[in-house]
């Protein structure tokens, strides 16, 4: 019988696993092999054919409703389909970024943890608790918070400093110190191991969900090494490095062997650090 919360059943497959590999789905229809149209059946195809061939090496799944969201009720009833597709025990969030005031907040969490019965969600702080504590509402459910995010810009806002420190670090100081039953995580880049670095140091208690590794260049031996907490397991999440490992007839088989690659790398990471 699996463990009966997502953040026992993502303990119990990293440890059976031995890394923390996340795999992300963010199928761009401009990106998807030849041979596959660029429609909602293509990006179903594509999508659900990554899950099949690098499934059972993941830890977890990483969904960006993006992809989906852009083709109306077609493109929801394909990412209903991809959900059915996603085994039991392999951790599934809807990578959504909501972030809004509380009636808005909990709507949206319904969609996400009601109807798509995802196990965690990335959220935005800016609205403070309000756009946050209608995800948590949900029983065993996990919010994973925006805090140092990988993309260039990100650090306009982000590296802010107030009172000596960078905003990144205080929106992390806060949903530690707020939430502290291991159910609220945290974004990071390994696009900035520094910070990523400063900002486990700051706080050693939630998981991050660590983002950044592969096509942006990310550091993976610093994301696997910052990315456990002491209340939760963390997650280093790789999207295009995997899906995008080639755009030929070959791409499950690609797909397949680059998540193996990474995962041994992980584990390799792991094993240095005594994970």
């Amino acid at each position: 019988m699996s463990p009966a919360t997502p953040l026992e059943r993502l303990r119990a497959r990293i440890t059976r696993l031995g890394a923390p590999l996340c795999l992300g789905i963010d199928p761009h229809p401009d990106l998807l092999p030849e041979g596959l149209p660029r429609s909602i059946d293509g990006v179903e195809t594509f999508a659900r054919g990554v899950l099949e061939a690098v499934g059972d090496q993941a830890v977890a799944v990483k969904v960006n409703i993006a992809f989906f969201e852009a083709f109306g009720s077609e493109g929801l009833a394909a990412l209903e389909r991809l959900r059915g597709d996603v085994a039991d025990d392999l951790f599934f969030i809807l990578d959504a970024k909501r972030g809004d005031i509380g009636s808005t907040a909990e709507r949206y969490a319904e969609a996400i943890f009601g109807h798509f019965a995802a196990d965690a969600a990335t959220v935005s702080p800016y609205l403070g608790e309000d756009a946050i504590e209608p995800f948590l509402a949900f029983a065993d459910r996990v919010v994973y918070v925006l805090a140092r995010t990988s993309n260039p810009s990100a650090g306009r806002l982000q590296e802010l400093m107030i009172d000596g420190r960078p905003l990144a670090e205080h929106v992390a100081r806060w949903v530690a110190e707020r939430w502290t039953d291991g159910r609220a995580g945290l974004v990071a880049g390994a696009t900035v191991p520094d910070e990523l670095h400063r900002l486990r140091d700051a706080v050693p208690a939630p998981g991050f969900l660590v983002l950044g590794v592969g096509a942006q260049g990310g550091d993976l031996e610093a994301a696997v090494a910052s990315c456990h907490g002491t209340l939760a397991p963390g997650l280093v999440s790789v999207s295009r490095a995997i899906a995008g490992a080639s755009r030929d007839s070959d791409w499950r088989q690609a797909a397949a062997a680059s998540a193996w690659q990474l995962r041994d790398r992980m584990r390799q990471a792991g094993a240095t650090l005594g994970h």
